[in-house]
């Protein structure tokens, strides 16, 4: 990626996770080949390394700096949407299978850090779910009752340690988890590469294709991976055009870290009754600080442009609750699939014996990427895996048929926006730094100008499947309301599903 087109850097950001890793430049066979090197890519490569199996891993930008590097890191057995709406959807058993496989894949976690001797910060902590108002004690009485039929320890108690919430009612999760999620990455780099997996970096792939008795992995410079099987983990699949991108929807999550005297507040894991939530832990710091990390302020993609005013509420919000929170370090946002039915898609692509996904992470990233590593490694070596109905990538939600239909009409409401006005008149209008959407005859155009005044025209038309990006000014990118896809300001391709970038408009 073009430097002056840089996006924001999480708290994360400057740790490395391979460093001097190249492109692909030659064609490669190997037995498995794996497209993303986040944290669902990185855990399947190493699980599947470690089996002995020849593994290749590709990422389109630099090693291990995707989503993986944006989240917060929270790992946790409670349920993002909560097990009383999972029991709703999916029923007990899924519900009770759901918990068991996320406790797992923090077993894995710690695990993993302790023989292959990673330092990052692995820590177990208690989660906390607190109620935000006086009227939310209904919702945590039903979600105590719910996890407890999943099978999940839950506490019920009073307080949490926040300024107007010492007296709230609020759940106790024992045994949840935190992690340095690049330090992690590093760590299972470093074992991948030592049982002789290769990394390329700056390697967009653009097709996959399944082939007689294998896979084909075709990248732009005309390089190609052939191996028995293709695992692809890049936040939104770029494998398939329909079968999972209509059960799932792209939200962008805002977080910040400041630091806090240390001591200041307990090490756990908390989060709110709001929605959308908020949620906070504490990562080691130094000199006598902690670093508190604050999350939230969710919307879909692409359809809000007001980031400053998110972290404004998100600060505002977490220095009412914290008076002691010292300055800010770092401001960043990431994008979460969010699963119509609250469960991530693991396993076969459908449709396809030898290609595989791991998506929908619903805000468990973590977790969910560990657990990728298990099942998928089950599936290649056994065809088989405990959790395969739990995260099966062809099932059909018809419990969720509300959520589906809801998240869906973002399509068709997008897809309105060809026939409306530009949102400013002109490109002449756009000053250094800034992009919008114009119209230009029948066509939407791209527009940025960058700091030097040079001006970038490319279609507004996401080469996924066809719907209109929208200018993040924060991120400095086009994002994409349907599915998830990102580009550049001059087109490239950041995030899938889309791998081929916005075309160039010419006047």
């Amino acid at each position: 990626m073009n430097v002056a087109f840089e996006r924001s850097r999480s708290y994360w950001t400057d740790q490395p996770v391979v460093e001097n890793a190249g492109a692909l430049l030659n064609d490669e066979r190997a037995d498995v080949v794996v497209i993303g090197s986040g944290i669902a890519g990185m855990s399947v490569a190493y699980e599947l390394a470690s089996a002995g199996k020849k593994v290749v891993i590709l990422d389109r930008g630099p090693i291990g700096k995707g989503m993986t590097a944006r989240t917060t890191a929270h790992l946790a057995s409670g349920s993002d949407d909560g097990f009383d709406e999972l029991i709703r959807l999916r029923g007990e058993d899924i519900a009770s299978a759901w918990r068991e496989s996320q406790q797992a894949a923090i077993d894995r976690i710690e695990s993993l850090q302790q023989t292959l001797s990673i330092d990052c910060d692995f820590r177990r902590v208690d989660g906390y779910l607190f109620a935000a108002k006086e009227e939310d004690a209904a919702s945590l009485e039903r979600e105590f009752n719910a996890a407890k039929k999943a099978g999940l320890p839950v506490i019920k108690q009073t307080g949490a340690p926040f300024v107007g919430h010492e007296n709230a009612p609020a759940l106790r999760y024992p045994n949840q988890a935190r992690v340095h999620p690049l330090k992690y990455l590093h760590g299972l780099a470093r074992a991948i590469a030592k049982a002789g997996g290769h990394f390329y970096a700056n390697t967009a792939v653009v097709a996959v294709e399944d082939e007689d008795g294998g896979v084909r992995v075709a990248t732009s410079d005309g390089r190609a991976v052939i191996a028995n099987y293709a695992v692809v983990a890049t936040n939104a699949p770029i494998s398939d055009r329909f079968a999972i991108h209509t059960k799932q929807a792209p939200y962008r999550t805002y977080a910040m870290a400041f630091e806090l005297p240390s001591g200041a507040l307990p090490d756990a894991l908390y989060w709110d009754t709001l929605d959308p939530y908020h949620y906070v832990r504490l990562q080691p710091g130094e000199d006598g600080l902690d670093i508190l990390i604050v999350g939230g302020e969710d919307h879909r993609s692409g359809e809000a442009n007001d980031a400053d005013r998110r972290f404004v509420a998100l600060e505002d919000w977490m220095r009412r609750l914290l008076p002691p929170l010292g300055k800010e370090l770092r401001r960043w946002s990431g994008q979460v699939l969010e699963p119509v039915d609250g469960v991530a898609f693991i396993g076969r692509d459908p449709g396809s014996e030898r290609l595989f996904v791991a998506t929908g992470d619903s805000g468990q990233g973590i977790t969910h990427g560990a657990l990728a590593g298990l099942i998928i490694k089950d599936l290649i070596l056994t065809g088989a895996n405990r959790w395969t109905e739990t995260y099966d990538p062809a099932r059909k939600p018809i419990s969720a048929i509300g959520e589906y239909l809801s998240e869906n009409l973002a399509t068709p409401k997008n897809f309105a926006e060809y026939v409306t006005p530009g949102e400013i008149d002109s490109w002449d209008q756009l000053k250094p730094g800034e992009g919008a959407i114009v119209r230009s005859g029948l066509s939407k155009v791209a527009a940025f100008r960058n700091e030097d005044g040079k001006l970038f025209l490319r279609s507004a038309v996401c080469s996924h499947l066809g719907c209109l990006v929208h200018w993040n000014a924060f991120e400095r990118c086009w994002d994409c309301p349907c599915h998830g896809s990102q580009f550049a300001p001059d087109g490239e391709a950041l995030n899938g599903p889309a791998f081929a970038p916005l075309q160039e408009y010419k006047p």
